[in-house]
């Protein structure tokens, strides 16, 4: 995949993508969002877990404020943000966020797509839109309700709170905080968590966890219903059981 605006490395098994505009701190602008987007459609194409990072000194300052500025109803209209944080957040494999420094307005709301965080002591996230005469409108103003709650979210959203990271990890809008040289190694780690899982078990709970309260139970029933068919699941509670009988 290559790009210009992100340094795109692909394994075997998970996808790492840095934001690669270090003179405007990572903004946020129409080009990153179309490399986005064709990450995006791999990762739909090829199921891996993503790891995505700004380095280890700053994730992302915001939106392109010199295009911003320039977008008028038809672009608000379109989405154009805010479609590519949904599509991230509802990729089929697991997500990290590796965040150091600045996280803030549309940076802030892709860290908030992820499904993980972590991040570094210097991490402070933030939405200042308010200030600018425009909202958070890429996701802060009701995926963050779901991450710190409704409390918090109004600090941050009206007021302008800004989170260090010691308060982000209270919270758990992070999950971990690690030292700068560390920071890529415990996203991987975390993705070396996930994949000690199978796969498929792990791309319907996701789905499970995004599911309204009104799709349960039967959509558990039906996820589960395909996953007793497979032959990892039965190989995996063979190897259970073998490991038991050993141990008896």
């Amino acid at each position: 995949m290559s790009a210009e605006r992100l340094a795109v490395a692909e394994t075997g098994d998970r996808v790492v993508v840095t934001l690669d505009r270090p003179a405007t701190k990572n903004a946020i602008d129409a080009e990153m969002v179309a490399e986005l987007h064709a990450v995006c459609h791999r990762l739909e194409q090829d199921p891996k877990p993503l790891i995505i990072t700004g380095g280890s000194e700053i994730f992302a300052g915001g939106a392109d404020i010199g295009q911003l500025r320039e977008r008028r109803n038809v672009d608000a209209l379109a989405g154009v943000n805010s479609a590519v944080f949904d599509r991230m957040a509802a990729l089929p494999m697991p997500t990290v966020a590796a965040v150091a420094g600045y996280a803030l307005g549309g940076g802030a709301e892709l860290a908030y797509a992820c499904d993980f965080r972590i991040g570094t002591p210097s991490v402070r996230f933030g939405n200042p839109e308010g200030g600018l005469g425009i909202l958070a409108a890429a996701g802060a103003s009701w995926r963050l309700i779901e991450l710190v709650g409704e409390p918090l979210a109004k600090e941050i959203l009206l007021a302008g709170r800004t989170l260090n990271a010691d308060e982000a990890r209270d919270v758990r809008l992070l999950n971990e905080v690690v030292e700068p040289d560390d920071l890529l190694a415990t996203a991987h780690r975390w993705v070396d968590r996930i994949l000690r899982n199978a796969p498929l078990a792990v791309r319907m709970t996701k789905l499970a966890l995004q599911m309204p309260r009104s799709a349960h139970p039967t959509f558990d029933n039906v996820a589960q219903a395909v996953l007793f068919e497979t032959a990892e699941k039965d190989r995996r509670m063979t190897a259970f059981l073998d490991r038991k009988k050993e141990k008896a």
